[in-house]
């Protein structure tokens, strides 16, 4: 996705435009019976090549599923249909017309040209059903579970590296990858009205975002990105998105929504030419304006109680601490930051210019490597944090609060969790949620209000005691997190006899008082210490309401 970015000169091979709609509605629902048909799945994919073949795949090598697939095209003299389909899309390899005839029966070979799927293979000497054809655009099966449950779709996007042989085009259009599962994990499972998924690419944010809302509008400053993503939502069955071409928020100009999904083009890339800026990762602007843009406007384009997700880069600068920047970014919203991880700007620059196809020891990489570090000298940028950014916009109810109330409510957070994350595996969302719902139940009460309330400890939560050999009292006690965050908190005697006693049938209030008498303390000094505590326990998701 280009935010705000150059026209393109780049020939690409086009699918079907939004004047071919019904045609293309038409031969996309032929398409998915033969998929369904070939059961051209996740799983079936997995147990065609093997479990090894599969991991290779995964770090980008093809080259043990190809053999394995070369082996039984051998011992059956033909290849299956899934087979086909196999070498075609995810592989990259060319195929026989009359094999892939056969594996999309419905669909037909001019179908599927007609699609803009494949085309002739350049230099293919046999004629007539033996010669070959390969795929113009990436097509395979992605497989999740979320809140929801478990479900499989088929994804198109342009061709990646491993087809196409060299490095990715500047108007490439991306499939699924690594950052777009981790927001489509964050989403908050919830129900929304009207959602906006902020530069949708091949438009798996809106895919996702439309198992629990009523009506998505979907933008980004690429037409080929929107015509694929048209694709990928009729190939899915998938109603209530609307499509917009547009730069940031213009083509939502006046509008509010419930949600707001993003996966913006956070990649910091020198502003020079020659250097490759890539529709999917570069919005086009300085360092990290772009994603500063897309946090402090948000505001305008949120309901009260609104929410809004989105991942992003961010600098530190000569010893300017990222984190804090992003949240002056976010001042104007309640907040949520988490940073997941901190690059120097020599690995920075080494990761992007990988990701690019451009290999390291060659002229080119060098170049690159030149322009990147000028680039990030010039600010005096020393390293780069990566994460999630969580917006959202006070609710009438919030601004009725008492002062005192209100200012304990407001939710800012800004917090680095550089470690593995807890066991989810329907995403973070759900946790998310959770955590949000209890943040604003507690912070609504006063401490009062707080020690009347009975809490449960959450059931992924366990505590682990350390001990020196032959001592009766431990030296360390953690309260560790199983899912979420997976978090490790450090306990006192008095806090882990709190949350041991939190089985939803006391008070904090009476287990504080229980716990006053037995430790021979104050009470209400073991309250002023405890309660806070537990605020922050529930905001973690590490105690729940019980009722």
């Amino acid at each position: 996705m280009r935010l705000n970015g150059r026209v393109s000169t780049e020939p690409e091979p086009s699918p079907v435009t939004a004047a071919d709609e019904a045609r293309a509605a038409e031969l996309l629902g032929r398409l998915r019976d033969d998929l369904v048909a070939a059961d051209f799945s996740v799983t079936a994919l997995d147990a065609l090549w093997g479990e090894d073949a599969a991991a290779a795949l995964h770090r980008g090598e093809r080259v043990p599923a190809r053999r394995v697939l070369d082996a039984r095209r051998a011992e059956h003299g033909t290849s299956a249909g899934l087979a086909t389909l196999a070498e075609l899309f995810v592989l990259g390899v060319a195929v026989p017309r009359g094999e892939l005839a056969e594996a999309l029966p419905g669909l037909g070979l001019a179908g599927a040209v007609e699609l803009g799927l494949v085309g002739d293979a350049a230099g293919a000497g046999d004629t007539g059903d033996r010669a070959s054809v390969r795929a113009r655009l990436d097509l395979r099966p992605y497989a999740f579970t979320d809140a929801r449950g478990s479900a499989e779709w088929w994804i198109i996007s342009d061709l990646g590296e491993l087809a196409l042989g060299h490095a990715l085009g500047e108007h490439h259009v991306l499939g699924v990858g690594g950052a777009s599962k981790t927001l489509s994990g964050l989403m908050l499972p919830t129900t929304a009205k009207r959602v906006l998924d902020l530069g949708t690419g091949c438009g798996i944010q809106a895919m996702h975002a439309s198992r629990f809302a009523e009506h998505i509008v979907a933008t980004d400053i690429s037409e080929r990105a929107l015509e694929i993503a048209r694709l990928n939502l009729a190939l899915n069955g998938i109603d209530g998105v609307e499509l917009r071409l547009g730069s940031l928020f213009e083509p939502v100009a006046g509008e509010r929504f419930d949600r707001i999904v993003s996966n913006p083009p956070f990649v910091i890339t020198p502003r020079l030419d020659g250097v490759p800026e890539y529709d999917y990762r570069d919005g086009g602007m300085v360092g990290d304006a772009l994603v500063e843009a897309v946090v402090r406007d948000a505001h305008d384009h949120l309901e009260p109680g609104g929410v809004a997700q989105l991942l992003g880069n961010w600098e530190y600068r000569d010893g300017e601490d990222g984190l804090d920047r992003v949240g002056d970014w976010a001042a104007a919203l309640e907040h949520w930051v988490v940073e997941r991880e901190v690059q120097h700007v020599a690995e920075y620059a080494e990761t992007w210019i990988r990701d690019g196809g451009t290999r390291p020891g060659t002229p080119e990489f060098d170049r690159l490597y030149d322009a990147w570090l000028d680039d990030f000298a010039a600010r005096g940028v020393e390293q780069v944090g990566f994460g999630y950014v969580l917006l959202r916009r006070a609710d009438a109810a919030a601004s009725a609060r008492s002062s005192a109330a209100a200012a304990a409510a407001g939710l800012a957070r800004l917090e680095r969790l550089h470690g593995p994350l807890g066991s989810n595996d329907a995403g973070l969302g759900g946790h998310l949620a959770e955590c949000l719902d209890g943040h604003d139940r507690q912070a609504a009460l006063d401490d009062t209000a707080l020690a009347a309330a009975r809490f449960t400890t959450a059931g992924d939560v366990t505590e682990e005691r350390h001990y020196w050999p032959g001592d009766d009292d431990p030296t360390a006690m953690l309260l560790r997190q199983g899912g979420g965050f997976g978090r490790a908190i450090s306990l006192d005697t008095g806090l882990a006899a709190l949350v041991g006693a939190s089985d939803g049938e006391l008070s904090i209030g009476a287990i504080v008082a229980a716990l006053a008498h037995l430790l021979e303390v104050d009470e209400a000094a073991l309250a002023a210490e405890l309660l806070p505590a537990v605020r922050t326990l529930v905001d973690d998701g590490m105690l729940r309401f019980a009722d």
